[in-house]
């Protein structure tokens, strides 16, 4: 049987698009005036973790995705989903993690507001290399409706969070609840967008999963490296070092999706496959990497304990 979605030929942004608008709106309502104020509180670390999702991370993947000569469709994917703002379950994240989880809201929400400039330029610059460079000429000019893109990007992202912002404002009880019910579900959320398309197209991964597949490891690995490296060279505390490597490695992949879907910008199930693997890959890995940091710290308390 057919799932639903081909059986009646739905696009699949018809799924995407619930999904991202409750986990914008769930943005919203937690979002706090103290947050932007963070970029002047803490301006250093706000820099070094918006330096490396915005900056550091998309120029990675155009480096990975053009060495790994991936097709055209892939290495548009790889990119878009570097280009995007944090991830909400990044919060979750940074929380069990024991780090900044105030740093985290504030970089979330900082980074969903400047990607809605940064995002289609450094999207133009990926588009130029394709066309200039030769790599996947076989598949043509390809086409970057600027304007779509950034109007799509203000209404799935910029609108749900005023919504969000004005429920807590004048629904400040009603706010607090609906924020703890959606907050248990934007982890399963993700995990349920990005194993509905694994499953869609799987034939397509399995296909690609070679070059694809490597390329997805290797930019969630650097992403890591480079988050840690660079929080190291500017000196923040280990909380604050954990919460900027999850947040610069959890991206927001239902965007990714939504824009790579869009029938008003690329159009495309097949450029999704790269925001699928790297929500998959992602979660996986910062599960590990969070683990990790646990294990360490329950060693040192034994360790102080028994000392004492």
């Amino acid at each position: 049987m057919k799932p639903l979605y081909e059986e009646y030929k739905v696009n699949p942004i018809f799924i995407v698009l619930p999904i991202l608008t409750i986990l914008t709106y769930s943005l919203g309502l937690i979002l706090k005036s103290d947050d932007f104020k963070m970029l002047l509180k803490k301006p250093l670390p706000m820099a070094v973790g918006l330096t490396g999702q915005l900056v550091v991370l998309p120029v990675i993947a155009i480096v990975i995705a053009y060495f790994m000569q991936l097709d055209t469709v892939f290495f548009i994917g790889l990119v878009l989903i570097a280009c995007c703002p944090g991830g909400s379950s990044s919060n979750i994240f940074s929380y069990i993690a024991k780090g900044d989880v105030a740093l985290s809201v504030s970089m979330t929400a900082v980074s969903s507001i400047v990607t809605l400039v940064t995002l289609p330029i450094i999207m133009s610059v990926c588009v130029s290399i394709l066309n200039t460079s030769g790599v996947g000429a076989e598949f043509g000019t390809v086409q970057l409706p600027v304007g779509k893109l950034l109007l799509q990007n203000v209404v799935l992202m910029v609108i749900p969070i005023i919504l969000g912002v004005l429920t807590q404002l004048y629904f400040k009880n009603t706010a607090h609840k609906i924020s703890k019910v959606l907050s248990k579900f934007a982890f399963p959320c993700l995990i349920l967008l990005a194993s509905i398309f694994f499953i869609k197209h799987y034939q397509n991964i399995a296909n690609h999963l070679d070059k694809l597949g490597l390329s997805v490891l290797l930019l969630v690995v650097f992403a890591v490296i480079a988050a840690s490296l660079l929080s190291r060279l500017c000196h923040q505390s280990s909380k604050t070092r954990r919460t900027i490597v999850i947040e610069v490695a959890m991206q927001n992949a239902a965007q990714a999706i939504a824009i790579a879907s869009s029938p008003f910008v690329f159009n495309s199930e097949i450029m999704t496959i790269p925001p699928i693997l790297y929500a998959l890959v992602m979660n996986l890995m910062l599960l590990v990497y969070v683990g990790a940091i646990l294990h360490k710290e329950n060693n040192s308390s034994l360790m102080t304990a028994k000392s004492e």
